[in-house]
């Protein structure tokens, strides 16, 4: 299941990071610069009302008994010259109260302000949120000085200023705007260089993805332009040094595999004539067998089997390595699969040994010379290494024809599956002097794959091996009209044994 990071792009992550970093750091510049602006304007309104209003109280002598009516007119006075914004002055004496203004505002006062402005002599003041809205909230005693020492002592008369933080809140409103109209705009700015830097990243990881994808269709002398000294210019001269040795490496492969070809090639080549002599001599000498003693009668069968079984290797070598140099076509044309499996067992007098099943009218382009040997491979493999009965079976599956055979013997044992069409693979070492080349099944692989096809091999419900060939009813794109040299031996003579291939016994 993708991760939330694999559902965006390399390009997008980075973009997002970068704006991620802007943004947090537009926030934060923003909100140090907003706390630092608010607290100066905050401070500075409550520093100047603080010094204005301490100086008033200072300057407030009241004349003694109190007149309600004169406190109130000294109270007027006290607001009048408020800094830097206008007061609400109130006054507490006893239980004398005035006020300079028509609101109450002694609900903003606070019981800490009024038992801290009765208790101290220098005063107190508080910031307070009363329905929504901000004050600045002083409190000052009125001193008395006494002749004798002339001592300041509290006269009892406290005053109270309440001062509306109106402005300072629009102050801090347009702080908090301006800083959120700056954001919005910071970012937009920032997506430039954010793709900028993207770009500028991206384009060496492209440059190396296209190059991998090229190194990954066989153009091994891709390399990379390496700019800078930076991280990618590292990882870019890393990949060329490492395509560099892997090209090397590849080359140095490939020579020997044309080598390795090309000497079975020429050693079956060459061991075809004196094999062709041989045979020749030893067919005689068989005709001939019966009139010699029995010792030298079975020595010359023995030579005459095993030359049969070198002059089939031979002929394998020479199939195998016309395949690996891809120097194989097919020679097509359209014919009647039931009569061409018919002629393939005819032709090999398997016909009466087999039980077949094979509707008529599958009409398919393919190679009859190749495809008479995928079926006598199989069958001859039944036959050689099962159990009869032996059965082929042909069907449709879409726009495939499936060729089955299947015997009734032990099956295919489990860890020789996997190496079933393995060349020269051989699961039962007693049978190492079978009969076999080892590369029938390996030849009928190839066969199947020039068609366009696939083979599988596997054990039956029933019991005994199946395999299961898959043909394309069209035929191949590649396939030709030109021959390509004589099939293996397999076309016209014994089959190959499942032992060479990795059947079980």
């Amino acid at each position: 299941m993708p991760t939330a990071a694999s559902a965006f792009g390399l390009r997008t992550r980075l973009v997002l990071a970068f704006l991620l970093v802007a943004a947090v750091s537009a926030v934060t510049t923003a909100a140090l610069t907003y706390r630092e602006a608010r607290s100066a304007v905050l401070v500075r309104a409550q520093d100047t009302a603080v010094a204005s209003f301490r100086e008033e109280a200072e300057r407030f002598v009241p004349s003694l008994p109190l007149d309600p009516e004169s406190l109130r007119w000294n109270l007027y006075d006290i607001a009048a010259r408020a800094k830097p914004h206008p007061w609400i002055v109130f006054a507490e004496y006893g239980s004398l109260r005035a006020s300079s203004g028509d609101r109450p505002v002694s609900g903003v006062l606070t019981a800490e302000l009024r038992r801290t402005a009765h208790t101290s002599p220098h005063g107190t003041f508080e910031r307070v949120v009363k329905d929504g809205k901000a004050y600045l909230t002083i409190g000052m005693p009125v001193m008395t000085r006494v002749v004798a020492g002339g001592r300041a002592v509290p006269s009892g008369l406290v005053l109270f200023a309440v001062m509306p933080m109106t402005n300072e809140e629009v102050d801090i409103d347009a702080l908090v705007t301006a800083a959120r109209d700056g954001a919005l705009p910071g970012l937009a700015v920032a997506l430039v260089p954010a793709l900028l830097a993207a770009r500028s990243v991206l384009r060496p990881v492209r440059e190396l993805r296209r190059a991998a994808h090229s190194m990954g269709g066989g153009q091994l002398d891709t390399r990379i332009a390496v700019r800078g000294r930076d991280e990618m210019a590292a990882l870019a001269s890393t990949f060329n040094e490492s395509a560099a040795r892997l090209e090397h490496s590849v080359q140095e492969l490939r020579d020997a595999g044309t080598r390795a070809r090309r000497f079975a090639s020429d050693v079956s080549h060459e061991l075809r004539t004196p094999l062709a002599g041989m045979l020749a001599v030893t067919d005689v000498l068989d005709e001939d067998a019966g009139t010699l003693d029995p010792d030298t009668a079975r020595a010359v069968r023995l030579i005459s089997a095993e030359t049969g079984k070198l002059a089939v290797l031979v002929e394998d070598l020479m199939e195998i390595s016309r395949f690996d140099a891809r120097a194989v076509s097919l020679v097509t044309d359209e014919v009647d699969a039931a009569e061409a499996v018919r002629s393939t067992l005819v032709g090999r007098q398997w016909l009466d040994r087999i039980r077949t099943e094979l509707p008529e009218g599958f009409r398919i382009r393919l190679d009859p010379r190749r495809f008479d040997v995928i079926v006598a491979n199989l069958v001859g493999n039944a036959l050689r290494h099962g159990a009869e009965p032996v059965t082929v079976r042909l069907s449709k599956r879409g726009g495939a024809l499936i060729v089955e055979v299947h015997d009734n013997g032990p099956g295919i044992a489990p860890d020789a599956l996997p190496h079933i069409f393995d060349r020269f693979y051989k699961a039962d070492a007693a049978r190492a002097r079978s009969s076999g080349s080892g590369l029938g099944l390996a030849i009928t692989e190839e066969n199947v794959r020039l068609h366009g096809g696939t083979i599988h091999a596997r054990n039956a419900l029933g019991g005994g091996a199946l395999f299961t060939v898959e043909l394309p009813f069209e035929g191949p794109a590649s396939a030709t009209a030109a021959p390509d040299g004589p099939l293996p031996a397999h076309a016209a003579g014994p089959p190959d044994s499942r032992g060479g291939t990795g059947a079980t016994a």
